[in-house]
């Protein structure tokens, strides 16, 4: 099994060893190179070429969406770029639409939660965006401000600020094809709770959580829990 290639960009010492002592853990990552500031992160991405970079906004000598567009314009034409996982404390509407206009494959906060973090690494290396359900908010109301067409996944939303579904498509998903208690596994997943989390606070099992889960996917043909949050919002499921 290929591994996923990882390198990190990051400031604050013990942030970048916390996140490569985390992400060692699995056996299908490796962390290939590590930098603290941004000139010396675009020198070391050139070199070792990663799968995913995951960068810090908040870099001493360059902001980490300098060095994402810096990046993104080396790699034009490249058969397989190395994808930009943003990781920062901010989630301000300007910080988010900047990053992803500088080329940002995906963005989470610092405060993430291993699992969710692992989840995002998966998801960007699979040619997807991951975006916390309340940075996900920021850039779906901007890509419907901007695009004509319904924007209907983060993917959409990050691309046309782009296969957008039709409103037909749309009025699909009603809250009648959803239970009451998948409407508040649903809200739950918006929030950004791990199926831990969400049988702790509905007091269900983590199996039951997951069995709800995938008939939520179903119902909203969802591919993942980000989608089907962004699909949630979209239609007025949850609030």
């Amino acid at each position: 099994m290929n591994k996923i290639r990882i390198a990190l960009i990051e400031d604050h010492d013990l942030t970048r060893v916390g996140i490569r002592t985390a992400l060692l853990q699995k056996e299908e990552i490796e962390v290939v190179g590590e930098a603290a500031n941004a000139t010396e992160g675009l020198n070391m991405l050139k070199k070792v070429q990663p799968d995913i970079a995951i960068v810090d906004i908040g870099l001493p000598d360059k902001d980490g969406i300098e060095l994402t567009k810096e990046l993104k314009s080396t790699s034009n034409g490249a058969d397989l770029p190395t994808k930009v996982l943003i990781l920062t404390l901010r989630d301000n509407k300007e910080a988010v639409l900047a990053a992803f206009a500088a080329g940002a494959d995906s963005y989470c906060m610092k405060d993430i939660r291993f699992d969710n973090l692992l989840e995002a690494v998966r998801v960007t290396y699979n040619g997807n965006a991951w975006i916390d359900p309340a940075i996900a908010r920021i850039v779906l109301q901007q890509a419907q401000q901007q695009s004509p067409k319904p924007v209907t996944t983060i993917t959409e939303a990050k691309n046309s600020f782009i296969n957008s579904e039709t409103e037909d498509n749309l009025e699909t998903i009603d809250s009648y094809t959803l239970t009451e208690r998948e409407l508040e596994v649903l809200q739950l997943i918006v929030e950004g709770c791990s199926n831990a989390v969400i049988a702790e606070r509905l007091y269900i099992t983590v199996g039951t959580v997951k069995t709800h889960v995938r008939n939520i996917l179903n119902k909203l043909c969802a591919d993942d829990r980000t989608q089907a949050a962004v699909r949630a919002l979209r239609s007025g499921l949850v609030g």
